[in-house]
């Protein structure tokens, strides 16, 4: 039996009469795919089929809106330039209610568009033309970082007036109030508490949160630093918990300053 990749729930168990040992099957991840490129859809859905991901395809923003409401995926891969809705409105009104992963793919490739897509939500930005490998290892890594972490370090959090993190839970409070992050965020807070008051550099952050596969992408730590600092910071101008490191890195600041 081929192994799927990508799963997460146990749904039953598979007798092997030759061995007597019973092995558990999965079931699949769901991903989302809207992109009015049908040649390009169906490439990508033939490949994720074959991975094991169930495989689901919209081709304009309005209908993949709808898919996702009746859907609710595991992962979205996201076009930008479409009919109906774009994929900037998408994936904006995709994060205003979810968590989940986004993936853009898309032609528009300068720093810009990267930046703005990271900006708008998105977890990982891949441009076209690219290898389908990359595709597959990207949704892994998304995946990857959605799943809950195991609970290692229980009593690990930070408390104070304004700001409580408690990464046993994986629940964060501002103000009292609980407040919504990705996966990515999460992981990307969690690294820094575990590691408070020490500069980690950007590779650093990378390595940790990313995976090495994305050593190079230093601008997703600038943004994702970014994204946590409007979440969690009383003035994310002036900020009291993320503080940059001129030309080292970044630092979570246990204590008021």
């Amino acid at each position: 039996m081929r192994q799927l990749v990508g799963t997460s729930e146990v749904s039953a168990w598979l007798l092997n009469p030759s061995t007597g040992l019973r092995t558990r099957l999965r079931t699949p991840h769901t991903v989302l795919v809207i992109d009015d490129d049908r040649n390009l859809t169906r490439l990508i859905e033939y490949n994720l089929t074959e991975e094991g991901y169930v495989v689901h395809v919209a081709h304009d923003g309005q209908e993949g809106w709808r898919t996702f409401f009746d859907l609710r995926p595991d992962l979205v891969i996201l076009d930008i330039r479409m009919p109906q809705m774009d994929g900037w409105e998408t994936c904006k009104r995709i994060r205003e209610v979810s968590e989940v992963p986004i993936i853009m793919l898309t032609a528009r490739a300068n720093e810009q568009d990267i930046v703005r897509g990271l900006d708008m939500g998105a977890d990982d930005y891949l441009t076209k033309p690219f290898q389908v490998g990359e595709l597959l290892a990207r949704v892994r890594a998304a995946l990857r970082r959605a799943a809950l972490p195991s609970v290692s370090e229980p009593d690990l959090s930070y408390t104070d007036d304004h700001l409580v993190i408690d990464l046993g839970n994986r629940r964060v409070l501002v103000q009292g109030e609980p407040i919504q992050l990705t996966a990515t965020e999460f992981g990307l807070l969690a690294v820094m508490v575990k590691h408070a008051d020490q500069v980690l550099s950007p590779r650093q952050l990378l390595e940790q949160v990313w995976g090495w596969e994305y050593m190079d992408d230093v601008h997703y730590v600038r943004v994702f630093v970014s994204r946590l600092r409007q979440k969690i910071e009383p003035d994310p101008k002036s900020p009291r918990y993320i503080l940059t490191e001129r030309g080292t890195g970044y630092r979570f600041v246990t204590g008021n300053r």
